[in-house]
């Protein structure tokens, strides 16, 4: 039986407080709604309670900021994409972010299972005045239990991701277990099953001392990282800014990213970082 989820977010500003309705259809919604750090920052716990999505599962997430908006959507753990039995599983976000609006799009990490099927599409409409951060954390199979995404054994699934910032960055492409070129060349994943990106994004042009700025927050970070070798900054359009890392594992590419992150709220908006709770449980 394959599951067809669908969640609408709404957020808006009351007085000093962003507010959030939701509707959802089928196995996807919300958690909860925090306010950490003070109304005007809503954060959100979305959940899948199936626990993962398999062959013929099509889940979609839909959210709307309106202006002067502030929200970070998070996960309490991994997504999972498993086995398929022929079928594609999907999962969609879109985002529209109003002008003056703040969106910080920040799951826990995907995992590809062997022999899944999975499409993963992003994509976030930024009005001028808008900003946002977000990541993706992709994990290829299950390393550490030996259960490895491209096992010649296996070798039969796919992951395919698409991330999209309309007029400013498009990103699409396919990693299929059988591709060594990919998975294994130094001018590929060169043997690591972890890719994890980062960008903030806004409506409006920024100014090259502000990218500049941002680069060498992100830059000092990823010098002291475990993986500095395996990670790179660059501002490919003036409206973003792009981390992306290669690693063995989650953790550490995980940890450099909420480090980054937690430089950028700092520099870009002037606000201290607060990790949302269920990242430390």
């Amino acid at each position: 039986m394959s599951w067809h989820g669908q969640l609408n977010l709404d957020y808006r500003r009351d007085g000093e407080r962003t507010i959030a309705l939701d509707r959802h259809d089928g196995p996807l919604r919300v958690l909860q709604r925090l306010y950490p750090e003070g109304p005007q920052v809503c954060h959100h716990v979305l959940v899948h309670p199936p626990g993962g999505i398999v062959g013929g599962d099509v889940l979609a997430v839909e959210a709307t900021l309106q202006s002067g908006s502030h929200a970070l959507v998070t996960t309490p753990g991994a997504t999972r994409f498993y086995k398929s039995g022929g079928k594609p599983a999907k999962q969609t976000v879109t985002a529209k972010v109003a002008e003056g609006a703040k969106l910080e799009w920040l799951p826990l990490e995907t995992i590809a299972y062997r022999n899944c099927l999975a499409h993963n599409h992003m994509r976030f409409e930024l009005a001028p005045g808008a900003e946002m951060m977000g990541w993706d954390v992709l994990a290829l199979g299950l390393p550490a239990a030996k259960e490895a995404f491209d096992d010649p054994a296996f070798a039969q699934g796919s992951y395919t991701q698409e991330i999209e910032l309309p007029g400013v960055w498009l990103e699409r492409g396919t990693v299929r277990a059988d591709d060594h070129r990919l998975l294994d060349s130094p001018l590929g994943w060169d043997g690591c099953r972890v890719m994890a990106t980062l960008w903030l994004a806004t409506g409006s042009p920024m100014s090259r001392t502000q990218r500049e700025g941002l680069l060498e927050a992100a830059r000092a970070l990823q010098a002291d990282s475990p993986i500095a070798a395996r990670a790179g900054s660059t501002s490919p359009h003036e409206q973003v800014v792009i981390v992306r890392a290669l690693a063995e594992r989650v953790e550490p590419a995980m940890a450099l990213l909420t480090q980054i992150w937690a430089a950028w709220r700092e520099h870009a908006w002037g606000m201290a970082p607060c990790p949302p709770r269920v990242w430390r449980t």
